[in-house]
């Protein structure tokens, strides 16, 4: 009996199976590998018996090119699970990606419009600029130094007509300049190590700050012992003379009040948390809070500001405003952001109440309004009464308690139990209605003429 040709054979070549087919069929193959047959069989039965056993050898092929196309078609269908699964990760990193520039391109829209703005200033100041005479260089840039004429001739030689406020360290007069660009002078008169002090402080933050909040610089001077400083022109004033001088906020409606308030948060916020080292302004008050054409409201005068990495407790000297200091600052000389909070705590107050920090009570005794009124701002029933008649009834009283207890929270004793500026900030936001900056949509706008600023 034949034996069957070794399946591998078939495996291995397309040519050599037919070949070896071919050669196991014939005679003379047949008759050398067939077992001998017993002496009864015919010739013819044994070549039946032969030709019965050759057909069956040629099976095994079909099954091993079955197998070898099954295989092809798994590794096409890995292939293509590979490739899906790539895509949808892509679909998925790009959906994110394009979602961080969203959110990004929403928190910088308005800082870019404020650049541009910034800029455009800047161009128009360029027939001024042409006539300085020097540059002063501060960390990040260069402060232009403006002569002592062109400073009297915008200011009119300085004259009384032309002053839009007056501190402690002088007076500030609007500027006039060739071509119809306005600014505003600040004179520091007297001088001393202090004043210089101050002076060179201011230039050098106030030369690398920039934002929608802060109040620009544009310039300064030196003559005769007195400094000068320029400032971009904030048309309203400051907040103390609109909430405190002849008008008494009669133009500041509740909304703009909250919109103000906003802004401050935002200028602190950029002080606190974008600026670096942090910096604490340490002089917030209302005559320092300036107001442009359209109650925008800017931070200004960084005399006494100081970064948070040169604080050094014996030898700074305490200073600040009586009623804006905190406690800890005025007692144990602990300066921290947290001292700006309560100060804007203060300045809350004031815009909740339209009272000053502190009030006389009589010709020896003072009262301060963080005194007077924590009793009755954590009493739902007094609050309404306490309020400033120019805006009383005219607020939601939800948002007037949401206020009223932030104010409370800014002026606590303890520096550890108030917010940071950025939750002041996230709790003010939804006060403010869509036109004026913030996310409160309500049926008619406060003023359609107003603008907000940029954030």
């Amino acid at each position: 009996m034949r034996r069957a040709p070794p399946p591998f054979l078939f495996r291995c070549s397309s040519v050599l199976g037919p070949l070896l087919l071919l050669l196991a069929c014939s005679p003379s193959s047949a008759n050398a590998r067939a077992v001998p047959s017993s002496a009864g069989d015919s010739p013819v039965a044994e070549h039946i018996r032969v030709a019965a056993v050759a057909p069956a050898v040629p099976a095994p092929p079909p099954v091993v090119i079955i197998v070898e196309r099954h295989h092809h078609f798994h590794r096409e269908l890995v292939i293509a699970s590979v490739l899906a699964s790539v895509a949808i990760v892509a679909i998925i990193l790009s959906t994110f990606y394009a979602w961080v520039l969203w959110r990004r391109s929403r928190r910088l829209a308005d800082g870019k419009a404020y650049r541009s703005s910034d800029t455009a200033r800047g161009i128009m100041l360029v027939p001024i600029l042409s006539k300085f005479s020097s540059l002063k260089t501060s960390r990040k840039g260069l402060v232009a130094m403006i002569e002592y004429p062109a400073l009297e001739a915008a200011t009119g030689k300085f004259s009384e007509s032309n002053v839009v406020g007056v501190g402690g360290f002088g007076c500030v007069y609007k500027a006039v300049f060739d071509g119809g660009v306005t600014a505003a002078v600040k004179r520091l008169e007297g001088g001393g190590p202090e004043c210089e002090k101050e002076f060179e402080n201011e230039l050098d933050l106030l030369g690398r700050i920039r934002h929608p909040n802060i109040v620009s610089l544009l310039g300064f001077c030196v003559h005769e012992g007195n400094h000068y400083i320029v400032y971009e022109l904030m048309e309203k004033g400051s907040l103390d003379t609109q909430l405190h001088g002849p008008s008494h906020g009669s133009a500041l409606s509740w909304h703009i009040r909250m919109k103000i308030a906003l802004d401050m948060a935002r200028g602190l916020e950029y002080l606190h948390e974008h600026c670096s080292p942090p910096v604490i302004h340490r002089d917030l008050k209302s005559s320092n809070i300036l107001l442009d054409s359209d109650f925008n409201a800017k931070i200004s005068d960084f005399g006494l500001a100081v970064t948070s990495g040169s604080i050094d407790k014996g030898s700074m000297n305490l200073s600040g405003t009586l009623g804006y200091v905190a406690p800890e600052y005025l007692l144990d000389g602990k300066l921290t952001e947290k001292s700006d909070v309560y100060a804007f705590g203060v300045v809350l107050l004031e815009l909740l109440m339209g009272r000053k920090p502190v009030e006389k009570m009589s010709q020896t005794q003072c009262q301060s309004i963080v005194t007077w009124a924590m009793p009755q701002l954590t009493d739902r029933s007094k609050l309404p009464n306490i309020v400033d008649p120019v805006i009383r009834d005219t607020m939601d009283p939800k948002h007037l308690y949401q206020v009223a207890a932030v104010a409370v929270l800014c002026v606590q004793p303890e520096p550890s139990y108030r917010p940071l500026i950025t939750d002041v900030l996230h709790s003010l936001v939804p006060l403010v209605p869509v036109e004026l900056g913030g996310t409160l949509r309500v049926a008619e706008p406060p003023s359609p003429n107003l603008k907000h600023s940029p954030c």
